[in-house]
């Protein structure tokens, strides 16, 4: 019979790494779980996570604190935060929670935000917004992939910043990499898309209701501009009530139908990757991933109506946590030297990206709507 107290071997842990989200486990120190966790169903699991995870938890506590104190997004302090304390995944205890963290926790709130969207809110704009957004989304993603390769970047990142931009900030470049293959490159691509798209959608929630006052719009095109063109739902949000509440009704809508799109922009995605990927790369993306299901299947049941408000509400703060304590454990996997060393080319990627979709946008609300 087996010692509980006796450290994990080596070869243990290497099995550990199997499971999912553990890709770093074998940088973690070996010791042995309690003998309460060695009890229980993946004791050994818990036991290697639990450290890192409540590191990235404790970050985003901290980051929702100084976010309700000053104002600023959430997601940037968790980020900041989180490269503040990259040692932690350099070696020891923190190393296999980081990397849960960043992949599992991170999977689970994007499936969670299903429960924002309903077929109604989609059907109640008509046809004219609709095809809007399928147009800005598609062609900004489209130009971004155009672009960086004349700016010698990577499809990588041009896939992340334009989904991005296009989609819904922060939660859609985590959602896509997410079934992007697991690389440093992709780590850091994602950090300088979530830094890059943070600030420029604070940028626009206070330049664009300047804007569409000065063009005259009414409060109806006025909320589909802004939730057409704003990067993350928070800042759609501030913006649209900023001018009434009709606008803010509007721009929420609109960028509900925008963030709908994240399913079948990340499927499609995971399905080029699974076609012109390298064999490692096309096991991990044959499958429809499990928290794409989760998303349109909680799309669904919010469209019923049957469940209260309160657990829609509560289900939609688990999401806004795990995708806070995923963004932290991010900022941990990754380093303030890496960032600079890029240089200025992707900013100035997702600036043009930015640009292009309100563009479009723009086009459409003034001779389309």
């Amino acid at each position: 019979m087996s010692d509980p107290h006796r450290p994990l071997r080596r070869s243990e842990l290497e099995q550990l790494e199997y499971l999912d989200s553990m890709e770093g486990i074998t940088r973690a120190e070996a010791s042995a779980p309690p003998s309460l966790l060695s009890r229980l169903p993946r004791g050994a699991l818990l036991h290697a996570i639990y450290p890192g995870v409540l590191v990235a938890l404790t970050i985003g506590l901290a980051s929702t604190f100084l976010s309700d104190h000053y104002g600023a997004p959430v997601m940037l302090f968790a980020l900041l935060i989180g490269m503040a304390f990259h040692f932690l995944h350099e070696e020891g205890r923190c190393v296999a929670g980081i990397e849960f963290a960043s992949r599992t926790i991170l999977r689970l709130g994007v499936a969670l935000l299903g429960m924002r969207i309903t077929f109604d809110q989609i059907a109640s704009l008509g046809p004219g917004p609709v095809l809007m957004v399928i147009v800005g989304v598609a062609t900004t993603i489209l130009f971004g992939l155009a672009l960086a390769r004349a700016l010698k970047l990577t499809p990588t990142f041009a896939v992340l910043s334009g989904g991005a931009v296009a989609i819904c900030g922060v939660a859609a470049a985590l959602a896509i990499a997410s079934v992007l293959p697991r690389t440093p490159q992709t780590e850091r691509d994602t950090i300088l898309a979530a830094i890059s798209v943070t600030a420029l959608s604070t940028l626009a929630m206070i330049a664009y209701p300047i804007f569409v006052g000065y063009a005259g719009f009414n409060h109806e095109i006025a909320g589909i501009f802004l939730g057409g063109t704003i990067h993350d739902v928070a800042q759609v949000v501030g913006a649209g009530y900023m001018i009434s509440p009709e606008t803010g009704d509007i721009a929420t809508y609109v960028k509900m139908l925008r963030v709908a799109m994240l399913l079948p922009v990340v499927l499609v995605i995971a399905l080029v990757i699974a076609r012109t990927g390298s064999a490692g790369e096309k096991r991990q993306a044959t499958l429809l991933p499990t928290f794409l299901i989760g998303f349109a299947v909680l799309v669904a049941i919010n469209s019923t109506g049957l469940i209260p408000k309160e657990a829609g509400q509560a289900i939609n703060d688990i999401s806004r946590w795990c995708l806070v304590t995923a963004i932290a454990a991010l900022g941990m996997k990754t380093s303030f030297k890496k960032l600079i060393e890029v240089g200025f080319r992707p900013v100035g990627l997702m600036l043009a990206e930015t640009a292009w979709i309100a563009g479009v946008v723009l086009v459409a609300v003034v001779w389309l709507i």
